[in-house]
């Protein structure tokens, strides 16, 4: 773990913290469906014609058409309806916000059961009862074209698979020693169990015709002028590596750190009772990372975790069904208050934050001078994470036209540098979520090939 809590005491230290108890509490947050309750629930859908589900839906998933094989008892039919659209279908189903999406838009809210269809459950039934042979896709005769990805997280991943499945051969370079990006290393430990992460990458690759290439970090030991004079075309999934900063004297104190560098730590930890525990804990933010930071916390053993943000609940980027696994395992969430001060110990420390009340005035936010204290042994910043400007750094990279600090892409996917696509939390366009950065990934990839190829018809 790194430096900033190495004073802290290991949460193997709590009383009652044995491993079992800790594998208890971050265990499966949804329990599958059973294959009765699958077909159950699978009759509940309408199969609507026009399905908003699927306008809902970032990837296109004909959702009526797997539903109605899972009543077929067609496992394999349904997994593959959505694998052709979204090929990291199964984590999907697992950190999707189907409960804003797909299940919101479901008809079944505005009959007399005012319930959805529990779209998302039932995905995960099919992705992960499956059965095929062999790789459910299939490669096209080899192109004779080379691509590079940047980056082996979502994007990266399925514009990959996408690319392979046309013939091109890729070769995928990955800063990281681990390929999976957020699925891997910055998800809920209890939304993704069982190592599901790596295991839908191994299938993902059993395609063919991808090589994954380690500690190949962009800017560093990578440089995009290098992959586009020995590629035919470059694919950006860079996502957005940068912990912005609170920008106030002691930030950088032990005991201060950015919520996502724990929760990688705690997703890649194989014994959960060796991780430094915070016992009063502060997460300052309002997105589904502080509710899974706050989360993990109070499951770790934190006698205290309080999640604070600046406006208003409704104003948290967190879904409502976020709150609610928060406000249940027992965070206390405060709103209205803003991070005035890092409080020190007499050891440079952190000791706990000092925040000040605050108020919209026309729209804007303001302060109103009263300020409150919170004492504290471990605070974690979950305000948002922005692209990490040095993969760019170089001199072509740096040509790149931005959207604000994102990457501009057209309609395409594709940059101001010719052969170039980006797509993914990096570029501007659209919500930082898996799903669509799946959706980006699969469009590139269709956008790289009809581009190759009408390059190779010319000639």
């Amino acid at each position: 773990m790194t430096h900033y809590l190495d004073h802290l005491p290991r949460v193997g230290d709590s009383p009652g913290a044995t491993p079992q108890a800790l594998a208890d509490n971050f265990s499966d947050l949804h329990p599958p469906l059973t294959q009765r309750q699958a077909i159950i629930e699978s009759q509940r859908c309408l199969y609507c014609y026009d399905a908003p589900c699927i306008e809902a839906c970032p990837s296109d998933i004909d959702i009526p058409r797997f539903i109605r094989q899972i009543g077929e008892d067609n496992i394999n039919g349904a997994a593959h309806t959505i694998l052709e659209q979204n090929i990291l279908g199964g984590s999907c189903a697992r950190v999707c916000p189907t409960e804003i999406l797909c299940e919101q838009s479901c008809v079944r809210n505005h009959d007399a059961e005012c319930q959805p269809v529990l779209i998302g459950l039932l995905q995960r039934h099919a992705t992960d009862n499956m059965q095929f042979e062999e790789h459910p896709f299939r490669r096209a005769a080899d192109s004779g074209r080379r691509v590079a990805v940047v980056g082996a997280g979502p994007a990266g991943l399925a514009c990959a698979h996408r690319l392979a499945m046309f013939g091109h051969q890729v070769s995928l370079f990955e800063a990281e020693a681990k390929p999976g990006g957020l699925n891997e290393f910055g998800i809920a430990r209890y939304k993704m169990t069982d190592n599901f992460a790596r295991r839908e990458v191994e299938f993902l690759l059993e395609i063919g015709g991808i090589d994954i290439r380690y500690g190949q970090r962009l800017g560093d030991n990578l440089s995009l002028e290098q992959l586009r004079g020995e590629y035919d075309s470059v694919f950006l999934g860079l996502g957005l590596g940068a912990s912005r900063r609170l920008g106030m004297t002691g930030e950088d104190a032990p005991g201060l750190m950015p919520a996502v560098d724990y929760i990688k730590e705690l997703r890649q930890a194989e014994e959960l009772v060796d991780l430094p525990l915070a016992r009063r804990c502060v997460v300052i933010g309002a997105g589904n990372t502080a509710i899974d930071m706050a989360t993990q916390m109070a499951r770790l053993g934190a006698e205290e975790v309080t999640l604070v943000y600046r406006r208003g609940v409704e104003s948290m980027s967190a879904t409502g069904h976020e709150q609610e696994i928060a406000k249940r395992n027992g965070v206390r969430m405060m709103t209205w208050a803003r991070p005035l001060e890092v409080l020190l110990d007499g050891e440079g420390r952190v000791a706990g934050m000092r925040f000040e009340k605050t108020r919209e005035d026309s729209g804007r936010l303001v302060g109103t001078g009263e300020t409150l204290d919170i004492a504290a042994d471990g605070v974690f910043k979950a305000i948002g994470q922005g692209f990490d400007t040095t993969s760019l750094a170089e001199p072509m990279a740096a040509e790149l036209a931005r959207d604000g600090e994102r990457i501009q892409v057209d309609g395409n996917f594709q940059t101001s540098l010719p052969r170039v696509y980006a797509g993914g939390d990096c570029v501007a366009p659209g919500q930082d979520l898996t799903v669509q950065a799946v959706q980006h990934g699969k469009l590139a990839a269709h956008a790289i090939h009809q581009a190759l190829m009408a390059k190779q018809e010319a000639a």
